[in-house]
């Protein structure tokens, strides 16, 4: 009789723990949820100079969450990091213009597939394939050929045919496929000329030609065929197909194409499905002097991700959707009508900043402009409106800013993904209001393993992942 009082003393001890465990995780979340006067984001400004941006950083990536899948190093094209860094590093006002370019061209990719609500009256780009070369900030290094070429190519989740720079302005070749014993082009009947479609130019004596238009008046043409394609040492992708560009029009030459990972049967992973299933993930360092990854293939588990059902466009394959439903700030939600976000949103490594409908926006500046009161306010730089001037400021706080999916997936996005430094003194937050169609640009996916699990339908976010 002891023995069983002392087994139900011990339960009864062991349910009174678990219940009190479950009653202060309850009461942190309603804090954080409802909101807490000290829920903000410390940052030492020192620690972000351009001094500090010159040397690159030893890379501190930790080990992707895919045990199974091929993976590549991954650097800001501009940054110390970068295996090919331009010294024609374009101003901010350059950047953001460029990048306007790019959300236009997604908003019009969308309107065109039928989309309602967004406003195509002053876009006039094509409706294509993919957007400005130039808001493409992230460079991986792969080889094409045998033997094989290193290739230090851009990344693009909004375009799906890639392609090698194979003869420069100046005539000097960087990928000779004539040197290469596995190359083959395609011929204009051969299935993967077929399934160009709109992207196709016709022929070249029999040999299939593509032509890539983008949204600033860039452009790519060659020749369509393929090649063995070298990820790393131990993982390769043969009669991988991509396009070998004789022509080029506002493309930096300082690097040698892009590789496509949008959702279309051209991408690198509808190509690689069968080996490593239609899934991928990245992360995109905090700064230039860091170092990111890429990773074909799956995790072997999501437990470490905020999840969020992916949405597809059978009329636009090649984006990756996802729908927002909230913003919290300061740890308090906006309370945003769902019907805001209805159109959805892309999930893009091409554009920078942000892009939210008007009334998103408008809720989550007023909210942050109250959270910064004790700052300067500072004027707007191009179509960042909600500025502040730290002249003389060694460290600030600024309010926490986390985005709220379907699912209930919640993503605190860090320091470095609220704010964007424009000059040595002023930083504004890095959101903009245009369309119905949101856009997560960039900014807002650092530091974070942004997993794009497009067979299972799902959308992952691993926070501190590089």
């Amino acid at each position: 009789m002891a023995s069983e009082r002392e087994a139900s003393d011990d339960r009864t001890a062991r349910t009174c723990v678990k219940m009190l465990l479950l009653l202060l995780l309850c009461s942190y979340h309603y804090s954080v949820t409802a909101g807490a006067a000290d829920d903000r984001i410390h940052k030492v400004l020192a620690a972000a100079s351009h001094t500090a941006e010159a040397v690159c950083a030893q890379p501190q990536v930790t080990t992707p969450s895919s045990s199974s899948g091929a993976t590549v190093r991954l650097s800001h094209r501009y940054g110390p990091c970068s295996p090919a860094p331009s010294a024609d590093e374009p101003t901010v006002a350059e950047l953001l213009r460029r990048d306007q370019l790019r959300a236009e061209y997604v908003q019009a990719k969308y309107h065109g597939a039928g989309n309602d609500g967004l406003n195509q009256s002053k876009i006039t780009v094509p409706t294509i394939l993919g957007s400005a070369l130039d808001t493409l900030e992230y460079v991986i290094t792969v080889a094409i050929g045998s033997p094989a070429v290193t290739q230090n190519v851009m990344i693009d989740t909004g375009s799906d045919i890639s392609w090698v720079h194979c003869s420069s302005p100046t005539g000097s070749v960087l990928f000779d496929p004539v040197g290469s014993s596995t190359y083959a082009p395609f011929s204009c009947t051969s299935a993967p000329c077929t399934q160009l479609g709109a992207d196709s130019s016709g022929c070249s004596g029999s040999q299939c030609q593509y032509m890539v238009m983008y949204g600033d008046g860039s452009n790519t043409t060659g020749t369509y065929g393929s090649d063995t394609l070298a990820l790393t040492d131990s993982e390769t992708v043969t009669d991988f197909r991509f396009g070998c560009s004789h022509k080029e029009e506002g493309f930096d030459d300082k690097l040698d194409g892009l590789m496509g990972l949008g959702g279309g049967t051209e991408s690198l992973v509808s190509q690689t499905e069968a080996t490593y299933g239609e899934a991928f993930s990245y992360c995109l360092p905090a700064t230039s002097r860091d170092s990111g990854f890429l990773t074909l293939g799956a995790p072997n588990t999501t437990s470490g991700f905020e999840t969020t059902p992916m949405l597809r466009s059978e009329e636009v394959p090649t984006f990756f959707g996802v729908l927002l439903q909230d913003i919290a700030v300061g740890g308090n939600l906006l309370g945003i009508s769902p019907t805001v976000f209805s159109a959805g949103s892309v999930m893009d490594s091409g554009t920078i900043i942000t892009r939210l409908p008007a009334r998103a926006y408008s809720a989550l500046s007023a909210a942050f402009k109250a959270g910064m009161r004790n700052y300067t306010r500072a004027p707007a730089v191009s179509l960042l409106d909600t500025c502040f001037d730290f002249t003389g400021l060694d460290s600030v706080s600024v309010p926490s800013v986390a985005l709220v999916f379907d699912g209930g997936a919640v993503v605190d996005i860090v320091y470095d993904g609220i704010m964007i430094a424009v000059d040595d003194v002023t930083e504004c937050l890095a959101f903009s209001d245009e369309g119905t169609l949101s856009i997560i640009g960039n900014v807002q996916q650092r530091t974070f393993e942004v997993l794009h699990d497009v067979g299972q339908g799902v959308f992952g976010f691993r926070s501190d992942a590089c």
